[in-house]
């Protein structure tokens, strides 16, 4: 936990900015995953772990804006509870250390709803807190996101969006735990082995540093594929293995890297030239971050200069604005160029990513590609984002766009017929928002082709 002030003092900030009425924020309950007793690993509500701090499943809390009331709802431990789980500090002891001096039983928490002239409550993602919700506030389940409160929503993602300097303490704590994932990953992978036998290790260096994955670990041979899960694939020479996973630390925090690997120790040219594509690509796009400038506007410097080395590449042709401008790009990084992360690893997707990442005025394309840009509004000091360009040979989409005759003027199709297997390269990086610029977390993660290869030797 952090101190006993910081939760008050973000308790207080959150009812300034709400104004009045009653704010409900839901913990999280136990998910079973094939019978009641056997259980996902747990995690806590993000929203609950920043105002309130404790990570233990059926919980809710209320905030009384105009009266000042702060309550935490759960029962305490039965006798029968602590022969499974050994004793336990009472929730009234873990109550005080975030500065709420009164708790209930967690039954008590409809009779204050029901009394409540206002709620306000975040679009649950859970579906025993969508029902139990709706019976509470007498909603039904498919009106619940409609009827959150949009000035809870936004009084949260101003709050959270601005990274305290405790906080970037914890996430460079988490970053520098994935670094030791991504040397795992790097000095393993080797022809003949499997993916999860390197999926294994990158696990193990998570919990060896006293965290947990803060997403399912990407790593694949087919790194072409986006969100690769699959696992079974023997690794071969010649293929590069793209490595995307994030430890979650002891307080919650999330990193979230990418680096590409070569199978073979030794990158070939034509991996070189397109690796080096994407590195001067995220280069440039981290060089541009400062406070004012919209990410929208990283993400296209970054497509920019894709299409220039596609072009030098000859595998595209004619004006890179144009091509730009009409979408061109989208055939080889059809996604964002990053997102905002923290206690989530897409920080605060839970409440709206349009409230998250967007503005009145900034309106989300419907490009391919930049449809999926998550953060696209300014930058501002206090921002964690990641930045993860990428180049991508698919062949369906390829196949796809072909067959649609789809930009043949600025496309040699005839040309990519010599990448069809060729798969992906991402490089991502977390990356503060500085009042004069920016600031990568952590500790150096080998990067150039130079360093991955020197530990891959």
């Amino acid at each position: 936990m952090f101190s006993i002030q910081t939760y008050i003092e973000r308790r207080n900030t959150l009812k300034r900015a709400v104004g009045s009425g009653l704010i409900l924020i839901m913990g999280n309950e136990e998910a079973p995953m094939n019978y009641t007793d056997n259980t996902y690993r747990y995690r806590q509500d993000s929203n609950f772990l920043y105002y309130f701090g404790i990570s233990l499943p059926n919980l809710a809390a209320i905030v009384d804006v105009d009266s000042g009331e702060e309550i935490i709802f759960g029962d305490e431990f039965t006798m029968d509870d602590i022969i499974w789980v050994g004793p336990q500090p009472t929730l009234a002891e873990q109550a005080r250390k975030v500065g709420v001096y009164r708790t209930e039983p967690y039954g008590k928490l409809s009779e204050k709803l029901a009394k409540a002239a206002q709620v306000h409550f975040t679009p649950p993602y859970r579906y025993e807190n969508k029902f139990k919700l709706s019976q509470w506030l007498a909603i039904p389940v498919a009106q619940l996101k409609a009827k959150a409160s949009e000035t809870l929503i936004k009084a949260i993602v101003a709050q959270r969006s601005i990274k305290s300097a405790e906080e970037i303490v914890q996430l460079e704590e988490a970053v520098n735990i994935t670094r030791e994932m991504h040397l795992a990953a790097m000095r393993e992978t080797q022809a003949g082995k499997k993916e999860y036998e390197i999926v294994a290790a990158i696990h193990a260096k998570a919990l060896e540093f006293g965290g947990e994955l803060a997403y399912p670990i990407i790593y694949s041979i087919n790194g072409q594929t986006l969100h690769n899960h699959y696992h079974g694939n023997v690794m071969t020479e010649g293929k590069l293995a793209l490595n995307d996973s994030g430890a979650e630390n002891s307080m919650h925090y999330a990193g979230d890297i990418t680096r590409t690997i070569p199978v073979s120790k030794k990158f070939t040219d034509k991996q070189k030239e397109i690796y080096n594509l994407v590195l001067q690509m995220q280069l440039s796009a981290i060089n541009a971050l400062k406070p004012g400038i919209t990410y929208k506007e990283v993400h296209l410097l970054a497509n920019k200069v894709l299409l220039q080395g596609l072009s030098e590449l000859g595998l595209v042709n004619g004006d890179i604005d144009t091509m730009l401008t009409e979408g061109v790009q989208g055939l080889f990084m059809p996604h964002g160029l990053g997102h905002a992360i923290g206690l989530d690893v897409h920080d605060m997707e839970d409440l709206g990513e349009n409230y998250v990442g967007y503005r009145e005025g900034i309106d989300r394309s419907t490009q391919l590609g930049l449809k999926s840009l998550r953060m696209a509004k300014e930058l501002e000091a206090g921002h964690v984002i990641t930045v993860e360009p990428g180049l991508y040979f698919i062949p369906e989409l390829i196949d796809k766009w072909k067959a649609e005759n789809k930009f043949t003027n600025f496309i040699n199709y005839q040309a990519l017929d010599k990448y069809r297997d060729f798969g992906g390269v991402r490089i991502e990086d977390n990356c503060l928002i500085t009042p004069d610029g920016y600031q990568v977390l952590g500790k150096p993660i080998p990067k150039t082709v130079e360093e991955v290869e020197a530990l891959r030797s």
